[in-house]
């Protein structure tokens, strides 16, 4: 049984352009539940939280075991992680102007935020996800925290757990790991694992520090790691805004749209680079949801 903690409420006003479900159901993170009442619940940092948004006050409430004795601390954790010093305004306004498509699915998605996330966390999330669908990956990675993660307390009933450290997944056999049900994904994560722990994840924690190019030349010698996941890792953990994922359903937005052939991914980079910037990243993220939502087959 994980040991409870004390959770604290910290409440932060005036705050637009938030969609708490567009946010949390968006598959750019897999640790949070939600809740009958709208909230949702999850696991961010080690830290059980609650999160829930209320349009017509424009505020959001954290329930959190993160800093329970400093508001400053965990006003500043939490504004960081949830992006809300980002002026989202003003960037759906550039990306709008004079593209019709991209003022759609702003319209549609206008209160998705990118979430600040821990590189770590992110990147053996983003392995996990590969050619799976977001319930599947959910139970993965939470069978994963369950075995091999910390347990930190929990929040309507349910055990929490934190993610597991580096160290747990590199000193983790292939056959423990494969109890977690990962299928061909298992041995890339032990592997991984084992390759950031040889100096203890210090380069992938200040991986966001480095050049676009660095960052994307060392996630690509990680095992699992191809050029969708190292764009996401780079997007929604080392802060690259401008870096632009490439899925299945932003090569078919990106062929139905705006006429590029569906398989060349690389011209879909390059027009993103010379229409989106700096905000590509944030510009795939519209993208994504408006054809998931929009799209078929």
């Amino acid at each position: 049984m994980a040991k409870k903690r004390e959770l604290t409420k910290l409440v932060i006003e005036g705050i637009r352009d938030f969609d708490a479900a567009g946010i949390f159901e968006s598959g750019q993170c897999f640790r949070f539940t939600r809740e009958q009442d709208g909230s949702f619940s999850g696991v961010v940092g080690g830290c059980v939280a609650n999160i829930s948004y209320n349009n017509e006050e424009d505020m959001i409430t954290i329930w959190s075991d993160y800093m329970p004795k400093s508001d400053a601390l965990r006003l500043r954790f939490w504004s960081d992680y949830l992006d809300l010093g980002r002026d989202y305004k003003e960037i759906k306004r550039v990306l709008s102007d004079k593209d019709p498509v991209m003022e759609k699915a702003i319209l549609a998605n206008g209160g998705l935020r990118v979430l600040n996330q821990a590189p770590w966390e992110t990147l053996i999330s983003f392995i996990v996800s590969q050619n799976s669908n977001i319930p599947r990956i959910r139970n993965c990675i939470e069978a994963l925290c369950t075995n091999f993660g910390e347990g930190i307390g929990g929040w309507g009933g349910r055990d929490m757990y934190a993610f597991p450290t580096i160290r747990a997944l590199a000193n983790a056999g292939v056959e423990e790991l494969d109890k977690c049900r990962l299928g061909y994904r298992t041995q890339y994560i032990a592997e991984t694992a084992r390759k950031v722990n040889v100096d203890g994840g210090a380069f992938l924690d200040t991986a966001g520090e480095a050049s676009a190019e660095k960052a994307y030349e060392y996630l690509l010698t990680l095992s699992g790691v191809g050029p969708k996941v190292a764009n996401c890792v780079m997007l929604f953990a080392l802060r690259k805004a401008d870096i632009f994922p490439i899925d299945v359903w932003v090569a078919r937005a990106m062929n139905r749209f705006y006429g590029i052939a569906e398989d060349d991914h690389e011209a879909m980079r390059v027009y993103a680079r010379e229409h989106f910037a700096p905000w590509g990243g944030i510009a795939q993220m519209y993208l994504f949801e408006y054809a998931r939502r929009n799209l078929k087959e």
